[in-house]
């Protein structure tokens, strides 16, 4: 336990770094700050973030959440918990959240990107292969282990694999209240509407009907 705790100091310590406003993602605040609002969302008001409760309705439990306290798992071999404005309101205009992401024995995080973030991850369980592709469209990529870090820049496309037969943990930190995340597969094949097949087939170079046999698998029948 006190292992774990020092390296959840020290993921801390990052999250802090990165809310620095030379790096902040996100626009600098005007006030001490700005709890979420949700109920604000039923209305007509819209803001890029949430509106602001009243100080007065501002308690210490808008500043905390037990979220990452616990582990999950899905059918691709890792889970990804975020702690971000959505489910922490003070972190409302303050340009930082933070994830915890579970994996699997070789598990993956498949390719993904962060549109509003850069993204550093401290490994606290376990040996994961991680990478991101320039937009030059060079890997860059290596092993991290425990108690490394290592990071992807914002917007480019990255990925976790656990490479071992043992569970793996990582607390990722990120310049942004929501850094948004798009699976690649995910948008490109379960887009809704549909992204056509013939625009998927020439980008990926395979025919039509392979495409809509990839398609079936983000969107079974009924």
């Amino acid at each position: 336990m006190a292992k774990l705790a020092s390296f959840l100091v020290v993921a801390f310590a990052v999250l802090l770094a990165l809310a620095a406003p030379s790096l902040a993602g996100d626009p600098d605040m005007l006030q001490d700050f700005c709890v979420a609002d949700y109920k604000s969302l039923q209305g007509p008001l819209r803001v890029n973030g949430f509106p602001c409760k009243r100080p007065e309705n501002v308690t210490a439990n808008d500043f905390s959440s037990n979220v990452l306290a616990n582990p999950g798992n899905n059918p691709a071999g890792s889970a990804v918990t975020a702690a971000n404005v959505e489910n922490l309101p003070g972190l409302n205009t303050l340009g930082v959240s933070m994830a915890r992401i579970d994996y699997a024995a070789w598990g993956v995080n498949p390719p993904h990107t962060h549109p509003r973030a850069t993204e550093m991850i401290l490994v606290l369980e376990g040996s994961l292969d991680v990478g991101f592709i320039t937009t030059g469209n060079k890997l860059v990529a290596r092993t991290v282990c425990k108690g490394d870090t290592f990071v992807f820049p914002r917007g480019l496309v990255h990925f976790q694999r656990n490479n071992g037969d043992t569970p793996a943990l990582v607390i990722s930190a990120f310049n942004s209240q929501l850094p948004g995340t798009q699976s690649i597969a995910q948008t490109l094949f379960g887009a809704s509407p549909p992204v056509p097949n013939d625009v998927l087939a020439r980008a990926f170079q395979i025919d039509a009907g392979l495409v809509q046999g990839i398609k079936s698998k983000f969107f079974p029948p009924n």
